[in-house]
């Protein structure tokens, strides 16, 4: 597996292609939910922001947006933005314990090997009562069927989709890597019945598409079958 950190400077140049709208936009926005559900108001951290799409819209109802991550050409851009980002990893994050009210990562904890590491780090940064965000790749999942028998997807010019470690966990084992001051006391499923990103291109199908998957992201038993899928987390006091 290739270093993580040159892997994102060169993933930077081209992440922002894909994401302003359809499929991408509809997966921010059920994660964003979230965010501005327990972050309205509050200090926030984001880690793995990335190019700042995220921490960018979290800034606009978060009393405080900060962001951190590994790369620094996806930094450059948030940086480019106005965003406050610091450079540092989510298994060391820079910062001082019990900073923030909210701390949320997504589509980034599926790459980190140090899970446990990871967790502990979000929980420790967060104050007593906060509230955690903890996205996954759910191996109970048609995502996850999907990207078992499909080819690898192209995200630059010389690099695919595998080329980073990634793993795919159940729900109870998801639970076991949290650390004991964080209470698991909500999921949320996100990307429970798209098979493929391309189908959200074809006119009227992925409208339809996004409005079921919004009913589907807090049902009892679908949200479950999300193919990510975000624990939600309270630090004990």
């Amino acid at each position: 597996m290739r270093d993580t950190r040159s892997y994102y400077d060169e993933f930077a140049g081209w992440y922002e292609r894909e994401r302003g709208g359809g499929y991408h936009r509809m997966v921010d926005d059920l994660e964003l939910d979230l965010v501005r559900r327990y972050g309205s108001g509050k200090d926030v951290l984001e880690a793995g922001c990335g190019t700042g799409l995220l921490l960018e819209r979290a800034a606009s109802f978060a009393g405080r947006a900060v962001g951190v991550d590994l790369s620094a050409g996806m930094l450059d851009r948030a940086r480019s933005r106005g965003l406050r980002v610091v450079q540092g990893s989510v298994t060391n994050l820079p910062f001082p314990t019990a900073s923030f009210d909210l701390a949320y990562s997504v589509k980034v904890l599926a790459h980190v090997e140090h899970i446990e590491r990871a967790l502990s780090e979000l929980a420790r940064v967060v104050r007593p009562g906060g509230i955690v965000l903890a996205e996954y790749y759910n191996a109970r999942s048609l995502r996850y069927l999907i990207k078992r028998i499909k080819p690898a997807t192209p995200v630059s010019e010389s690099e695919t989709d595998e080329a980073v470690f990634t793993r795919y966990d159940r729900a109870d084992q998801f639970d076991r890597y949290l650390p004991p001051e964080l209470d698991w006391f909500a999921t949320r499923g996100v990307r429970v019945v798209t098979p493929v990103a391309h189908v959200h291109r074809i006119p009227g199908v992925g409208a339809a598409l996004r409005a079921v998957e919004r009913g589907l992201a807090d049902a009892p038993v679908a949200r479950h079958f999300g193919g990510f899928a975000i624990a939600i987390c309270r630090r004990r006091g």
